[in-house]
């Protein structure tokens, strides 16, 4: 006779659920959370301060101890007592996975051997940042989250806001419902600016595949290929909390079919790998006898056929080095791209070595200038910052992407020294200077260079053409010595397409 479901189990499955509603909204808030404006330990780096995979990748590839991943070191602590928890409560990644799984009662698994690929790549990661490269570190969950909700997310509920104000606004009697909306979301949370991202569908992809993998198994992304999840598995296996299988189990198989990593295996009595279990309790509230508690059992769970080996973690140590060596030997990395503008202070060595591609700067950007790379740094520096003028300057008043970034790859300069730190010089294409080439007086640039003594002066020519004859105009004239790269002339020249003046690399520096 079946019992009553157990109440408990049910309970704590409940309270799981909502933790994980209210983890992915407070972490979707921390990232749209502008760090410009927000206080104290708040902005859109506080997520990542969490993460013990990009705090270990970091602080290996920077051969020193970063303070700011003390969170991370509490995480783990807590995942040797209470095992996998954040990949079942807290994660919002995970959350996101379960959310959008299929709901048709299909059966679908994997093959529990491919439950290893997740230990290679945390493998790979962790050795290729000891030959100082954080490229893989684009495939952390975290990062890919805050990635996510930087530059896909936000801008795109940015643009959908704005057009319902632009809707309550032509209503008529719901205009100040508008304004309230407006008051409420901005600046903190969205922008009045709408950011556009280069490289966006293939930020975008990357989240809807790991969800889309949800077709193939329930937590596909989570069993066989998280390398976060690898390092908190292989610290669970020793944790204290353990799931239990008790005397009353009749082995009605209800656990491993319900089982959303796939980890409890029939032929050792339904037992489980405690590296593997995320304690989502769904084997407990479907088991028809109320065989399974959870409880204190200290032992380390080996013996799995998806365990690292020693030839596993070799391999990943030859290949992390042969990819490294790679990505460093591609003609790409003989000479700068000459578009290739970093964050005011930023030393493309040492920020190669401590960038975690996790967008936070990105988010910080009050401009929103501030894009993820693509060719512009190499393989080796693929969706790294720099600044792409056209899209936004780099704001003279502003800070923010250094006081954003959690392992200082863009240094945290104060006001007056990021003020005084060039990005790149400005040069002006004279054949499409609307003032050079004649075609219509424009001042532009020069009026929008931010410098209290400005870089850009004028110049009186003359000019010749069929139509109005001789005439004299104002032209502008770069003072290189003095010119910051901020690009604000980019951003405002007039020109369409291609700006007349465009901001580069220091040919000298």
């Amino acid at each position: 006779m079946r019992r009553r479901p157990h109440t408990r189990a049910r309970q704590w499955r409940w309270a799981r659920r909502a933790v994980q509603a209210l983890s992915l909204v407070a972490f979707g808030l921390l990232v749209l959370w502008t760090a410009r404006e927000a206080p104290g330990p708040l902005g859109a780096d506080a997520l990542l301060r969490l993460d013990p995979l990009a705090g270990a990748a970091a602080m290996l590839s920077l051969r020193r101890w970063l303070p700011i991943f003390l969170p991370a070191l509490i995480l783990l602590g807590l995942t040797v007592v209470l095992g996998r928890f954040w990949c079942g409560w807290l994660c919002p990644l995970g959350t996101l996975i379960d959310w959008s799984a299929p709901r048709d009662g299909r059966p679908r698994t994997l093959p529990r051997r491919w439950h290893g690929v997740k230990y290679g790549l945390l493998f790979l990661i962790l050795f290729a940042a000891l030959f100082g490269s954080l490229t893989l570190l684009a495939l952390d969950p975290l990062t890919i989250f805050v990635r996510a909700v930087a530059t896909w997310l936000a801008p795109g509920a940015n643009w959908l806001i704005t057009q319902t104000q632009i809707a309550l606004y032509r209503s008529g009697p719901l205009a100040g419902l508008a304004d309230a909306l407006d008051g409420a979301l901005r600046p903190l949370l969205l922008s009045y600016k709408q950011a556009h991202y280069q490289g966006l569908l293939a930020i975008a992809g990357l989240l809807v595949a790991i969800l889309a993998l949800n077709r193939l198994a329930p937590r596909a992304w989570c069993r066989s290929l998280c390398p976060l999840g690898g390092l908190l598995s292989l610290v669970a296996k020793g944790s204290w909390l353990k799931r239990k299988v008790g005397e009353g189990c009749v082995s009605c198989g209800a656990c491993a079919r319900d089982c959303r990593m796939g980890t409890i295996d029939p032929q050792r009595g339904y037992a489980s790998d405690s590296g593997e279990c995320i304690l989502c309790l769904d084997c407990a509230v479907e088991c028809p006898r109320n065989a399974i508690t959870f409880g204190p059992a200290w032992r380390y769970d080996a013996g799995w056929e998806y365990d690292p080996t020693r030839r596993q973690a070799l391999g990943m140590l030859g290949l992390g080095a042969a990819g490294v060596a790679l990505a460093h030997a591609l003609p790409e990395q003989a000479q700068p791209h000459p578009y290739r503008l970093r964050p005011p202070g930023a030393q493309e060595e040492a920020l190669l070595r401590a960038c975690l591609r996790c967008g936070a700067c990105l988010r910080a950007c009050p401009t929103h200038g501030l894009q993820p790379s693509l060719h512009e740094a190499g393989l080796a520096g693929i969706w790294t910052p720099i600044l792409a003028p056209r899209l936004g300057h780099c704001e003279y008043s502003c800070n923010a992407c250094g006081a954003a970034c959690p392992t200082g790859a863009i240094p945290p300069l104060a006001l007056a020294e990021k003020q005084l730190t060039p990005i790149g010089k400005a040069y002006i294409a004279h054949d499409l200077c609307l003032a050079w080439t004649g075609r219509a007086p424009c001042i532009v640039c020069e009026e929008m260079c931010p410098l209290p003594e400005k870089a850009l002066i004028l110049e009186t020519i003359t000019v010749h053409d069929e139509a109005q004859g001789t005439r004299t105009l104002q032209a502008p004239v770069v003072l290189y010595d003095r010119c910051i790269g901020c690009g604000l002339c980019e951003n405002r020249c007039p020109v369409q397409g291609e700006a007349a003046i465009r901001v580069r690399v220091d040919p000298l520096a």
